[in-house]
């Protein structure tokens, strides 16, 4: 998955969170300290994908479409193309982002993923003919 796809997968949901809370107005309302966590970081997100971006008015229509449509899909994809693009166009937007956003976890679910729950004292493995050696 590439960078671009993680930051989607993470500042996606926040932005949206953002504009059902608040609305179009999410474009213009300052911090609200009652605001959840996930709607602050929606907004301090989407301050950082408005500034100096060329196509800040697209941006703001998906908003806006995003938030006349209680969380339609095709609003969501919509969003999420303007941010992709936004992403794509500056690669200090995409670090900006990164910054905010929490570190993913690795994924604990699919063919051969080993998941470790607590302490490990001994070797994990499952590579394909793996030869490990635990000393003592």
């Amino acid at each position: 998955m590439s960078e671009i796809e993680i930051l989607l997968s993470q500042a996606v949901p926040a932005v949206s969170a953002a504009v059902g809370a608040y609305g179009a107005a999410v474009l213009t309302r300052a911090e609200d300290e009652v605001a959840g966590a996930t709607v602050r970081l929606g907004q301090r997100l989407l301050e950082r994908l408005r500034r100096n971006n060329p196509d800040r008015p697209a941006l703001d229509a998906a908003v806006t479409d995003l938030a006349e449509a209680d969380d339609d899909p095709d609003a969501v994809a919509a969003l999420r193309l303007q941010i992709r693009q936004a992403l794509r166009d500056s690669p200090q937007l995409c670090t900006e982002l990164a910054a905010l956003l929490p570190v993913p976890r690795a994924s604990t679910s699919g063919e051969r993923t080993v998941a470790v729950v607590g302490d490990m004292t001994g070797i994990v493995s499952n590579g394909d003919g793996a030869t490990n050696i635990l000393r003592r």
